[in-house]
């Protein structure tokens, strides 16, 4: 319908309205924890989660546990790499390793 905010907006909109409470103590620790979490909600939101070779996790899984699937599979490795780097910029976009894990874009000067 139009005229209504989306769900990322009203994600956004609540996410600061936590953050801008003048609270101290657990009620601010809190405030913060759940501000937290609809910041996780807003990346997912913006940048859904890509499948491992068009699998979800249960197929992936169960291929890994048949044997159909292992460390030796094509491009399996680059898959699962970035699979884990889209998750952690969802999950965790300051973590420090994850700068370096990402994929360089194709046109990069080689890491050192």
């Amino acid at each position: 319908m139009a005229g209504l905010p989306s769900a990322g907006e009203l994600i956004a909109a609540v996410r600061v309205f936590l953050e801008d409470l003048p609270l101290t103590g657990r009620d601010l620790f809190q405030a913060r924890v759940a501000a937290n979490a609809l910041a996780i909600v807003e990346r997912e939101l913006a940048a859904p989660l890509p499948p491992v070779f068009e699998l979800s996790d249960v197929v992936l899984c169960e291929r890994f546990r048949a044997g159909t699937l292992d460390a030796a599979t094509a491009g399996l490795l680059d898959a699962l790499i970035a699979a884990t780097c889209a998750r952690l910029a969802v999950d965790s976009p300051r973590y420090a390793t994850l700068a370096r894990l990402r994929p360089p874009p194709p046109d990069a000067a080689p890491r050192r």
